[in-house]
């Protein structure tokens, strides 16, 4: 019955969208009225865009069209000729934005954002108007302009939406600075793709072209099928359910995990926990970056339980967020996923190093930002950011006075480069603190330093950068949030050697020849390369495998709560007037 109820779903929205297509059809067919209507709609609308004022905009019906640049510069540069009526008809071009429209909500966008009901309203009355023969009175030419602004607006809203994103990440989140979306040119786009007749191929190419973007689309096809269907079942709270368990809830856990693809040899709900559930309980984990060890404790089922309606909301928010990057993140690159907890290099779109990652603790959040990475340094000392000097380190010299010398930091009196070193038992630490403490902090190269073996330079305003660890113990952990906003990474002899790849003179055993010594050197890239920073709680990997990870800065709910209030934003209009 859920299938069912999935299919008529199915049905009825492709008989909808038959129904609008017969509607433009009729229309577009019928016989031409008088010559002269599209003078007369082109009257209509120089007094209806002239007459507006911002920030009200062009009031119709209900709607409102908000892209006060944008549109504007369209009409006017086309001497105010309608865009989607001819003489006494929609134009072909009209049907084919009503079906991109209507697919909007394949790219976790809302067709009722770019006026859909109130199109298609417009549309029948078209159709009403030219059966009864008032095609051409006062009254009908002044919808068929209301028409053609809608539609207008609506490509121009669609088209930044899909080439920049719904929202400005700039506006939910302080710490994200990564130049956001793709540019377009959208009221010169529109004038040549009316020409041509290509408006679902020009929409469809202003969205993302990387593979990742393509697989999450899937992703939300198929969990939306789910939640069509009824969704999983829920797995009662108990005690931890592991191998050699025989449980009533064992039945619901393999049934919950045949819904969702990781027991796909399921048959009838048994209560035994076998291998086969072991295996499927171990994908599920993976998928879900939490630790793989086969065995539903409380984090496995709280993530077992969350609604598959949360995780379309999650799918459909991170193919915003990809919406928001640049189209050429350079070749090759580095990306580091926060959520994640991971790092990659990428070729094309191929990843050909990939690691475990450390990023920020929520209190201290890993910025998301693009640079260029220009050398590294092996053997790197420590300069000690003043905000981690006054709240780790003070805190830590007070408890024991010995662990600045156990750990090889110095103290100089200030921050120039010849600052004289202080003896830090001169100081007294009980009064020292965030606004009583002129003194810099560095620790030096060698097997205690923060920093490890490796350091990973590019110059931005954050102060972040990539480094090598001696606390190699913290990658085992499945929930890698523990930095101080700069970024650990589980290879950095690896990666080091990839960067320097195009360097002769340094191979791995030059390479270890040099940390071996102890003295810190910096070394050039032979080119730069770029890294970029993001926050994907939801991706689906080269196989299609659909993964989850924890919000760890709480940004999901906020980037839910907008793509739902927010129906235009300052971005549509910058957009639409590029």
């Amino acid at each position: 019955m859920k299938l069912e109820r999935a299919n008529f779903r199915f049905y009825d929205e492709n008989l909808a969208l038959s129904a609008a297509v017969l509607i433009l059809t009729a229309i577009s067919t019928s016989a031409q009225s008088p010559p002269g209507v599209r003078d007369r709609i082109a009257d209509q609308l120089r007094a209806r865009i002239e007459s507006s004022t911002e920030p009200v905009g062009i009031a119709i019906g209900a709607e409102t069209v908000r892209a006060h640049r944008g549109l504007p510069e369209f009409y006017s540069g086309r001497d105010y000729r309608s865009a989607w009526i001819g003489e006494g008809r929609p134009l072909t071009h009209a049907q084919r934005l009503v079906h991109s429209i209507r697919t909007a909500s394949q790219h976790g966008l809302d067709p009722e954002d770019y006026h859909l009901q109130s199109i298609e309203a417009l549309l029948q009355r078209a159709d009403s108007s030219r059966r009864n023969g008032s095609w051409v009175d006062s009254a009908a030419l002044s919808e068929l302009a209301d028409l053609d602004l809608l539609l207008t607006d609506a490509f121009l809203a669609l088209g930044s939406h899909l080439s920049a994103g719904r929202v400005d990440p700039r506006t939910l989140d302080a710490t994200w600075f990564a130049e956001v979306g793709r540019r377009a040119d959208l009221p010169e786009l529109l004038d040549q793709v009316i020409a041509s007749d290509r408006i679902e191929e020009t929409l469809s190419a202003l969205a993302p072209q990387e593979p990742g973007y393509a697989r999450l689309k899937d992703a939300l096809r198929r969990y939306r099928a789910i939640a069509a269907s009824g969704g999983w079942p829920h797995v009662p709270e108990g005690p931890k359910l592991e191998l050699g368990i025989e449980d009533t809830r064992v039945a619901r856990l393999r049934e919950r995990l045949a819904v969702s693809g990781d027991l796909p040899s399921w048959r009838e709900p048994t209560e035994e926990f076998d291998e086969a559930v072991v295996e499927a309980v171990r994908s599920f984990q993976t998928r879900h970056g939490l630790q793989p060890d086969g065995v539903v404790g409380a984090a496995t089922l709280a993530a077992l339980n969350v609604p598959v309606e949360q995780r379309v909301r999650q799918i459909e928010g991170n193919l915003e967020r990809r919406r928001w990057l640049v189209d050429d993140l350079g070749e090759p690159h580095l990306l580091i996923n926060i959520p994640g907890f991971e790092l990659d290099v990428f070729e094309g779109h191929r990843s050909v190093l990939n690691m475990k990652a450390i990023v920020g603790m929520p209190s201290r959040p890993t910025p998301v930002f693009s640079a260029e990475m220009t050398h590294l340094v092996l053997n790197p000392s420590w300069e000690v950011p003043h905000s981690i000097a006054v709240s780790d380190i003070i805190p830590a010299v007070r408890a024991d006075p010995d662990y600045l010398t156990k750990r090889s930091i110095k103290v100089f009196e200030e921050w120039s480069a010849d600052a004289r070193e202080v003896d830090p038992s001169t100081l007294d630490w009980s009064v020292l603190g965030k606004d009583n403490f002129p003194y810099r902090l560095r620790q030096e190269p060698g097997p205690t330093n923060a920093l490890g073996a490796v350091k990973f330079v590019f110059p931005n305003p954050y102060h972040v950068y990539l480094h090598d660890t001696p606390s190699r113990d913290l990658f085992a952990r499945s929930d890698r949030a523990c930095s101080s906003g700069c970024v650990r990474v589980e290879k950095a002899l690896e990666l080091a050697e990839y960067l320097l790849g195009g360097d002769s003179a340094w191979n791995r055993e030059r390479i270890l020849s040099v940390i071996d010594q102890a003295n810190e050197q910096t070394i050039r890239l032979p080119r730069a390369i770029p890294v970029h920073f993001v926050y994907w709680t939801s991706w689906a990997d080269s196989s299609g495998t659909v993964h989850f990870r924890k919000d760890i800065y709480g940004r999901d709910p906020l980037l839910d709560e907008a793509l739902g209030k927010v129906k235009y934003s300052a971005r549509d209009e910058e957009a639409s007037s590029r």
